[in-house]
């Protein structure tokens, strides 16, 4: 019998997201002003322990605005690692600033403090730092380069929502931290991201810069040029309705991960996430594996086989530093980062996402054990 496409991931909309959201099509606040952005801003930011949100279209013009208030210019140094998305390092060209790339960790796939103070310059300004697949960035010696060189940190939250290091929010670090609310993320409003901060001049320069520059009381005058990155009323009433069933979505998250390192622990093929740090539990944005020297082919090759037995997954980031784009443009020459390399030709991840049931999974492990002849 033939079965259905298992996906990567599926939004979990079942708490009260119809209701907020009809309540906003009732009134009529459907656009970037009304009650349910506010209300988003301030819970969100509290939930992460900070005093201002400012929410705004995607988590990618997030970092773009967090970058571009920091104080960054031309000819300052951000370092963040290769293995990210491409909108960190997005972020830092657009600030016109340089992005200094440094490798990940082996076992925590996250940027580590002794390669972040190997390359601090007398030019360095700020650390981007982001936190990968869930497991936090080992924070306190990120924290010591950072004071050590006097040096601004920008957290990227995107994929820890809910997540804590040694019990203290991620996001509530350094001058501001983003988060993402793509659909693929614990919390969602389809498309939508947030700065926090506790800084009350950089909460009133974000939220003016994300509506277009205009001024409080000369609206139509503008002294600095801003972007459209707002957030609407309609999103943010799905974001409310989503925090609330936060904690709930990261326990379950965390007990569909248990089930993968149930069944797959021990396999001598694969590398799994790490499960915990001794600062904190995974929150399993995705379950990712990597395929050990071992086996005979690579990422790309297994995850055909396993969409051939119904099975989604997607490939683990592409490093920096190997950008076509990049390279076409001169940057990173020469640059090699072999954890990144092996992660990104050998990982990828298999389906995470809040709908899955023990049956899909059952499904997937057996499709993994399949493909690597276990």
């Amino acid at each position: 019998m033939a079965h259905s496409f298992i996906p990567v991931s599926e939004p979990l909309l079942d708490g009260n997201e119809l209701r907020y959201a009809s309540e906003c099509i009732s009134s009529g606040w459907i656009s970037s002003e009304g009650p349910y952005v506010t209300r988003f801003e301030e819970e969100f930011s509290k939930s992460v322990g900070r005093r201002y949100g400012i929410a705004v279209a995607n988590g990618t013009v997030a970092l773009e605005l967090a970058l571009r208030i920091s104080g960054v210019k031309d000819g300052d140094e951000v370092i963040l690692p290769t293995f990210s998305i491409i909108s960190c390092v997005l972020a830092v060209i657009r600030a016109g600033a340089t992005p200094v790339l440094v490798d990940s960790d082996p076992i925590t796939w996250n940027m580590r403090a002794e390669d972040v103070e190997n390359a601090v310059t007398k030019n360095t300004r700020a650390i981007l730092v982001v936190h990968t697949y869930g497991l936090p960035v080992e924070m306190t010696p990120m924290l010591e380069v950072a004071k050590r060189h006097n040096l601004t940190i920008i957290e990227d939250a995107a994929e820890v929502h809910g997540q804590t290091y040694r019990s203290k929010p991620c996001g509530s670090f350094g001058a501001m931290s983003i988060f993402s609310f793509y659909a693929n993320k614990l919390i969602t409003t389809g498309e939508g991201g947030m700065i926090v901060t506790d800084d009350p001049a950089l909460a009133a320069h974000a939220r003016k810069l994300r509506n277009l520059g205009f001024q409080e009381n000369r609206r139509f005058v503008h002294e600095e040029l801003g972007y459209n990155f707002r957030l609407t009323n309609l999103q943010c009433a799905i974001g409310v309705a989503q925090l609330e069933r936060s904690s709930e979505h990261l326990k379950l998250k965390r007990q569909i991960a248990k089930r993968y390192h149930d069944a797959l622990e021990g396999m001598p093929t694969i590398q799994l996430p790490l499960s915990r740090a001794d600062y904190a539990e995974n929150a399993y944005w995705v379950f990712g594996v990597v395929l050990r020297k071992e086996v005979p082919f690579d990422a790309a090759e297994a995850m055909k086989r396993l969409r051939d037995l119904g099975i989604g997954t997607r490939p683990f980031f592409y490093p920096v530093h190997m950008q076509p784009v990049f390279l076409t443009e001169g940057r990173f020459t020469g640059a090699t980062f072999l954890v990144a390399e092996n992660l990104s030709t050998r990982g990828f991840y298999i389906p995470m996402g809040l709908t899955l049931t023990e049956g899909d999974q059952q499904r997937i492990i057996k499709a993994i054990k399949d493909i690597l002849n276990t």
